[in-house]
C-alpha cells in the first residue's frame, strides 16, 4: 500500500529568477499534485545551485519544474549539480517527474541532446498525441489522445539515451512525454503544472522572454484550451508512485 496522500513529502526544485514566478510556480505544483503546501520542500537552484541528494532523500517523489529564463543548451552553476543529481536520484529509484526545463535536463543528464529548434517552439495551448508505447502506459491509462495541454518552450528534446521511451508527441514538437523504461521516471515537455488561467499568468511574468509583442501576446490569448485531462496528471503520478 503506497504512502497515505496527508503524509507524502514531495520536493519541488526549481530554476526560477523572478520572485513572482518562483511563488507561482509553486502554488501551480501544490493545486496540480492537490496536496497541502505543507507537504512540500522547495529548493530553488537559481538561487542556490549547491543541491545534494541528502537535500532531497526524505521526499517520497522529486519533482523538478521550468525555468523560463534559462536554456539546457547553456551552462549555469546548477547545471553539474543538478545533473549529478538526476543521475543519482534515478540509480536509487526514487520517483523523479520533470516539467519543461526539468524534462530536457532530464534528457541531458541520461545521455540524450536538447536542442534550440524554433521549428519546434510551442507558446500557448497545443494537442499532444500518445505513441503506442503511451497509450500502454500506466500515467497515461484512460487518456484520451489527442489532448490539450499548456506549453512554454524553445529548447526541445533531440535524441534520448538508453532505455528511455517515447509517450507522446505534438504537431510542432517531437519529443512530448518520455519515461525511463521500467522505473518511475518521467519528463513532461508540456506543463502539467498550468491550467489555462495559470499559463496566461505564466505569460506575463515571461512577456519579454517569450513573446515579441502586444500583437502576438493577443494572439496566444486567444487560441488558449482549457487542458483538462493533463491536468491531473501530476496527482495520478504520485498516487501511483508515491
Amino acid at each position: 500500500m503506497g504512502t497515505p496522500r496527508t503524509h507524502l513529502r514531495i520536493a519541488l526544485i526549481q530554476l526560477r529568477k523572478h520572485r513572482a514566478s518562483q511563488v507561482q510556480e509553486q502554488s501551480c505544483f501544490i493545486e496540480r499534485c492537490q496536496v497541502a503546501r505543507r507537504q512540500f520542500d522547495f529548493f530553488n537552484v537559481a538561487n542556490d545551485p549547491s543541491i545534494r541528494w541528502k537535500d532531497v532523500e526524505n521526499a517520497h517523489a522529486i519533482l523538478i519544474g521550468g525555468a523560463g529564463s534559462f536554456s539546457v543548451t547553456q551552462d549555469e552553476p546548477f547545471t553539474e549539480p543538478m545533473i549529478d543529481l538526476v543521475r543519482e536520484i534515478i540509480e536509487r529509484g526514487r520517483p523523479l517527474l520533470g516539467v519543461c526545463f526539468g524534462h530536457q535536463l532530464m534528457i541531458k543528464a541520461s545521455g540524450g541532446t536538447v536542442e534550440v529548434d524554433p521549428e519546434q517552439e510551442e507558446i500557448g495551448s497545443y494537442s499532444v498525441s500518445l505513441t503506442e508505447a503511451g497509450r500502454t502506459d500506466p500515467l497515461f491509462a484512460g487518456f484520451p489522445s489527442p489532448f490539450w495541454s499548456q506549453l512554454v518552450h524553445k529548447d526541445s528534446g533531440g535524441t534520448l539515451g538508453p532505455g528511455w521511451l517515447e509517450l507522446a508527441f505534438s504537431e510542432r514538437c517531437r519529443i512530448q512525454a518520455v519515461r525511463l523504461e521500467d522505473a518511475p521516471v518521467y519528463g513532461l515537455q508540456f506543463h502539467a503544472d498550468l491550467n489555462e488561467e495559470r499559463l496566461r499568468e505564466r505569460l506575463l511574468v515571461y512577456f519579454d522572454d517569450y513573446i515579441a509583442d502586444e500583437e502576438e501576446y493577443e494572439r496566444i490569448i486567444r487560441g488558449l484550451h482549457p487542458s483538462i485531462d493533463a491536468d491531473w496528471l501530476l496527482t495520478r503520478f504520485l498516487e501511483l508512485y508515491a
